[in-house]
C-alpha cells in the first residue's frame, strides 16, 4: 500500500486481523531520504497465472460507487501467460522494500516464479515494465518517446496530468510536424486545482506545434493509455508529469501487434466523442502578461 500520509493505519490492522498480509511503503516519508518517492504501482497477481494493472486504485470512486469528482473514467489490463512473471517480480520488489519478511529466498522464488508452459499460438508481444526513481533510468519516458518516434499515422495519449518534460514535448512536436495525428486526452474536472492550473500552462507548446488537446467532458479521466498506428500500445500507472516520470515507483505494460490494441483504439474513438477540444484556444499567441504568468506557474512543475 502507498504511504502513511495516504493510508489509514487502522485499516491496515483490520486487514491483518483477518489474515491478509499488508505492508505500507515508505511509512514515515518525512523522516527518511525517500520522502519524495511514492509507490504508485498498481499490481494484482493471481497464482502467477493472471495479472492486472492500470490506473485503478482500491477505492470506491475508481469504480463509480461514489462520485467526489463526478463520473470517473479509468482503464486497466488483464494479462495471462509468461508476461505475468514480470508483474510478479515487480510486486515482490516492492514487498521486499517494505517488509522485514523478504521473499527472495530460493524457496520463495521457486514458489512465486514457477516456470510454466504456455501455448505459443498468441499473436504479438506484451512486455510489463517497471520504473524506479533510484536507478537513474527513466524507463517510462523512454518508452513514450520511442512510441511517438515510431508512430507513422497517429499516436493518442490518455493521461490524468499533462506536465510534460522537454524531451517528450520535443518528440510530440516533431511527430506532429511530420504529419502524425498526435492527440492528448486529459480530464475536464480537476481533483487538485493548483495542479490543474499548472497542467493547463503546458497546453500551449504542444498546441502551437499541431498537437490536438482534448478535455474529457463528463468529469474526471484517470486513464493512462497510449495507442499508435493500431499496433503499439501501453497501459499502466504512469502520468505525463515529472513525479510519475522521475520521482515515483511506477509500472506499465507495453504491447505490440496484439489484437486487443484495436479495442484500445475503439475506446479512444468513443472518448473523443465525449471530449471538448481546446487546441485552438491554446494554440494562439497569448499576451505578454499571460505568458509571464505561465512561466511563473511552471516554475513549480517539477514539484507536482
Amino acid at each position: 500500500m502507498g504511504s502513511i500520509g495516504f493510508v489509514n493505519m487502522s485499516f491496515v490492522k483490520k486487514l491483518e486481523a483477518v489474515g491478509i498480509k499488508c505492508r505500507v511503503f515508505n511509512p514515515l516519508p518525512g523522516l527518511n531520504m525517500f520522502m519524495n518517492n511514492r509507490d504508485h504501482r498498481k499490481i494484482t497477481v493471481i497464482d502467477g497465472k493472471i495479472g492486472y494493472t492500470g490506473g485503478y486504485n482500491l477505492e470506491n470512486e475508481y469504480f463509480n460507487f461514489t462520485h467526489p469528482y463526478g463520473e470517473w473514467k479509468d482503464t486497466g489490463i488483464r494479462i495471462c501467460g509468461q508476461a505475468v512473471r514480470s508483474l510478479t517480480v515487480s510486486f515482490l520488489e516492492m514487498w521486499n522494500a517494505s517488509s522485514k519478511e523478504e521473499c527472495d529466498s530460493e524457496e520463495n522464488l521457486a514458489f512465486y516464479l514457477k516456470d510454466r508452459n504456455y501455448p505459443e499460438n498468441c499473436a504479438g508481444c506484451i512486455q510489463p515494465y517497471a520504473d524506479s526513481p533510484l536507478d537513474g533510468e527513466q524507463v517510462s519516458e523512454e518508452v513514450y518517446i520511442s512510441m511517438v518516434n515510431k508512430a507513422e499515422r497517429y499516436c493518442y495519449f490518455m493521461r490524468t496530468y499533462l506536465i510534460i518534460t522537454d524531451g517528450l514535448a520535443h518528440a510530440l512536436s516533431l511527430a506532429s510536424k511530420r504529419g502524425v495525428d498526435v492527440r492528448i486526452v486529459t480530464h475536464g474536472i480537476p481533483d487538485k486545482k493548483p495542479i490543474y492550473r499548472v497542467m493547463r500552462s503546458f497546453y500551449n507548446e504542444p498546441a502551437e506545434n499541431g498537437v490536438r488537446i482534448f478535455e474529457w467532458n463528463p468529469d474526471f479521466c484517470h486513464a493512462k493509455m497510449i495507442v499508435a498506428d493500431d499496433r503499439l500500445a501501453t497501459c499502466g500507472t504512469i502520468n505525463l508529469d515529472y513525479r510519475s516520470l522521475y520521482h515515483h515507483f511506477e509500472n506499465g505494460c507495453f504491447m505490440t501487434d496484439v489484437p486487443d490494441i484495436l479495442s484500445i483504439k475503439e475506446d479512444f474513438d468513443e472518448t473523443f466523442k465525449q471530449c471538448r477540444e481546446v487546441t485552438e484556444k491554446y494554440s494562439i499567441k497569448w499576451s505578454v502578461p499571460h505568458r509571464l504568468s505561465r512561466m511563473i506557474i511552471r516554475l513549480f512543475s517539477q514539484l507536482l
